[in-house]
């Protein structure tokens, strides 16, 4: 199941980091930049949250809570979230639930062999709940400056 732009998003509940629950549904109110990653604490998804982190009281100011999401244990969270000094919570999604409700489960290579992973992805929900905006297949220079202009946009509707 593809979630389509403008449709509401299902909702889900996870486990995160600082010993919380996420429940998209408790959040209405609010808009939500969620943000999946392949792996904690490596190169690309080390910049990527820290160009959330350092966005982050744009993104207070518009409204729009930040969550990472990615297939690995809460305790390699917790340590990324502590070492990176990330001042959002991050989803440990190891049965992969989340992953697959937004469709970001592709079929990658890596030194010649194909393995399933995470397609680095964005996602903007609106205050309603509905998806706003998708950024798939992502690139990190500038990325976490795109998805703050998007929620400061959709904000200011």
């Amino acid at each position: 199941m593809t979630i389509e732009l403008g449709q509401p998003v299902p909702d889900f509940s996870a486990p995160a980091t600082g010993d919380t629950t996420i429940t998209l549904s408790e959040l209405r109110g609010k808009q939500v930049v969620v943000y999946f990653y392949p792996k904690a604490s490596t190169p690309g998804c080390t910049t990527e949250g820290g160009d959330f982190r350092d966005r982050k009281a744009a993104f207070d100011a518009a409204n729009t809570v930040i969550i990472g999401v990615s297939r690995d244990g809460l305790r390699a969270q917790e340590n990324f979230k502590a070492k990176q000094d990330f001042n959002f919570e991050l989803i440990s999604d190891k049965d992969e639930t989340v992953c697959r409700l937004f469709d970001v489960i592709k079929l990658k290579k890596m030194y010649g062999k194909e393995h399933l992973g995470i397609e680095r992805s964005t996602f903007l929900i609106d205050q309603d709940g509905k998806l706003a905006q998708e950024w798939r297949g992502v690139k990190v220079p500038g990325h976490a400056e795109d998805v703050l202009n998007a929620a400061q946009a959709l904000h200011n509707q």
